[in-house]
């Protein structure tokens, strides 16, 4: 197909959108402030849906638009429309943020220019592709996800122009705190430019998550004021640093959203190839915005294969988590593992190394695709989410999923023969409660969002932590704490990927709002200056921890059996006692204490004790003992130093690591 977007050469500049039933397009050249058309000129077609014109004399920094006209049929998904300015799908530019405005949304004939209330795609010439480099990124690793502008808007450190953007993340105070938690990589949230939903505006809240794009490969302005070259910048200075980039995308819809919203991109173009349609010609809506980008439209995948590309040849990104990922691979509407969208983008030269994570689901037909992604694909394991909490909530019967959850969730990633597991374990993410709203929440408070709190998931599986039978602010204090430890040495102790929200290791809270997408204000803020610095420090203590022990970062299936050249079993799962879990103990509903032992910790063959007690009494644990070898503290708890013959402490985590005994200790201990 020839090149699309505006294509800048020494003579002007040639440009071209793809289109397969408009009957003619334009492109509407702006003056240098975007404000006023001073020419509009018709493309001609090339054949094959492209219509293209090479206009002499315009140079890089030229505002445009395109227009398109040809049949006028909602109801048939046809929306030609010449009184609608229409961005350029392949755009890596605006001249302002995107703006909602119902006039947008206006019918064809009802006399509304929207060019005026539209951002102007800007022709810039690229710079050169930077260098392939292997991404630093490596499963197993941490993944931190960071909503790019709640992140900074509060940090005192970082100076008030630049709080809220991509350049911030660069800033040496927030490099520090990402190297102290052992961050692998960081997972932006959408940096693409993004619209507010149309019920926002008259609510006075504005879209504060991007998931919400008009076009794919733009970046936001008020996220990116220095355009590609901020994005590259900020790569560069956190790859100088040893930590990656990864992209969170949005393919699954765009902000044109159902037949009530605005004429904006896409949909003015070519609605009929770009969305999915049901026979009718009404939108399918698999992914509950109002509309769903069809994702097995040969136009749509080479779009997208297109911005993946763009992203790592111009800006370096390690790679990318796909939102509503089984829209990439619906063919037909049906969810296909060798889907050839899922299948391109692992066999292209550019983008076959690079880090691939799926959220896996939508709310189409058979939507859920957990474990059905085709390898590299890391997977978002919500079922880890899910049992996590359960475990920590007190739920009855759970020690069994517990074990499964530590060692890799191989019920669901080993599957035709694969011995590694994909699984991104997390337990709180940007979509629900923060990790110390699940412990202090029992129900959603999302009043806030205008939707009277019908919004957000109904069930969390969180808990209010007031400590029943005792009283007193104090006391619900510790116990919260206890619980925050309690599940990030449980995220920290798991094999596979882990990700970590960004001001979860120091409390962040939303007071309870467990869909604030709407809240661009301080229920997202991180609130640097008021952030628990003891669970900070307990944190930073795991990430050391699971540095120096290979085992818990192994992304191997745990078998029981030893290692290729070791004598020690992978793993041996125990009771308090120290016996084997028998069948007796892992069905025993009121079980709550299980110790995991794991080999192969780089340490000369030394085991790796992972000792949970999810009941609220402390107890006695007694770990397996070898001769010439102790048990050792790996790190502190969350009390301090502990050493294992003393009671765990209820609602605790313990590692304990085995150590050869030296000289001194055998002179002491004969």
């Amino acid at each position: 197909m020839s090149q699309l977007g505006a294509t800048i050469t020494p003579e002007g500049i040639r440009f071209a959108a793809w289109s397969s039933a408009a009957s003619r397009l334009w492109v509407s050249i702006f003056d240098e402030r975007g404000n006023r058309e001073i020419d509009r000129l018709e493309l001609r077609s090339e054949g094959e849906g492209v219509h293209a014109l090479f206009v002499a004399g315009l140079a890089a920094g030229t505002r445009y638009g395109f227009r398109a006209d040809g049949d006028y049929a909602p109801e048939r998904g046809l929306w030609f429309d010449p009184d609608k300015l229409l961005v350029d799908p392949y755009a890596v530019e605006i001249d302002r943020p995107y703006v909602c405005d119902d006039r947008l949304a206006a019918r064809r004939g009802e006399g509304t220019d929207t060019a005026p209330l539209l951002s102007k795609a800007i022709a810039g010439a690229l710079a050169e592709p930077l260098a392939a480099l292997p991404p630093l990124f490596q499963p197993g690793g941490l993944v931190y996800e960071v909503p790019v502008r709640a992140f900074t808007m509060l940090h005192p450190d970082i100076p008030k122009q630049q709080r809220g953007t991509i350049a911030a993340l660069a800033h040496p105070a927030v490099v520090e705190h990402l190297k102290k938690l052992g961050v692998g990589a960081v997972e932006l949230m959408p940096v693409t430019a993004s619209i507010d939903e149309r019920h926002l505006p008259p609510l006075g809240l504005r879209n504060a998550w991007g998931y919400n794009p008009v076009t794919f490969m733009t970046l936001d302005p008020r996220l990116a004021p220095g355009g590609l070259a901020e994005l590259r910048q900020t790569v560069a200075a956190l790859r100088e640093a040893g930590i990656g980039v990864i992209l969170d995308l949005v393919f699954n819809h765009t902000g044109e959203s159902d037949r009530f919203g605005p004429t904006l991109s896409l949909r003015g173009l070519d609605s009929r190839a770009y969305y999915r349609h049901w026979p009718d010609g009404s939108l399918a809506n698999d992914t509950g915005t109002g509309n769903t980008v069809a994702c097995d439209h040969p136009v749509v995948q080479e779009m997208v294969l297109d911005t993946l590309r763009h992203f790592v040849r111009h800006a370096g990104v390690d790679g990318f988590r796909f939102d509503l990922a089984p829209i990439l691979g619906r063919v037909e509407g049906v969810f296909d593992t060798d889907a050839p969208l899922l299948r391109a983008v692992r066999n292209d030269p550019v983008l076959g190394d690079r880090v691939l994570i799926a959220e896996p689901w939508d709310i189409g037909p058979d939507g859920y695709q957990l474990g059905n992604f085709p390898p590299p694909f890391l997977e978002w394991n919500d079922r880890y989410r899910d049992d996590i909490r359960r475990f920590w909530r007190g739920d009855r019967g759970m020690i069994g999923a517990l074990a499964t959850r530590l060692a890799g969730s191989s019920d669901v990633f080993a599957k035709a023969g694969e011995r590694t597991s994909r699984s991104v374990n997390f337990i709180a993410a940007h979509d629900g409660m923060a990790l110390a709203d699940i412990v202090a929440y029992e129900h959603k408070h999302n009043e806030a969002n205008g939707e009277q709190n019908r919004d957000g998931h109904n069930e969390n599986l969180s808990w209010n932590n007031g400590v029943e039978g005792e009283a007193g602010d104090e006391a619900i204090a510790k116990a919260r704490f206890d619980d925050q430890c309690a599940l990030l040495a449980t995220l920290f102790a798991s094999r596979g990927t882990i990700m970590l929200t960004a001001g979860d290791e120091f409390g962040r809270t939303q007071k309870g709002n467990n869909n604030a997408y709407a809240q661009d204000n301080e229920i997202t803020w991180l609130d640097w200056a008021g952030r628990d610095q003891t669970l900070e420090h307990y944190a930073s203590g795991l990430a050391a921890m699971r540095r120096a022990a290979p085992a818990l970062s192994d992304t191997r299936f745990l078998t029981g059996e030893p290692r290729p050249g070791s004598e020690v079993p992978d793993v041996a799962w125990l009771t308090e006692t120290g016996a084997p879990v028998d069948e007796r103990s892992w069905q025993n509903p009121e079980r709550h204490r299980l110790a995991m032992v794991l080999g192969g910790t780089g340490d000369g063959g030394c085991r790796l004790a992972v000792v949970v007690n999810g009941d609220r009494r402390a107890c006695m644990f007694t770990l397996p003992e070898r001769e010439g070898f102790f048990w050792g503290p790996a790190m502190e708890t969350s009390a301090g130093a502990f050493d294992i013959s003393q009671p765990v402490p209820g609602r605790t985590v313990v590692f304990m690591i085995e150590r050869k005994v030296g000289p001194a200790r055998i002179e002491e201990n004969p």
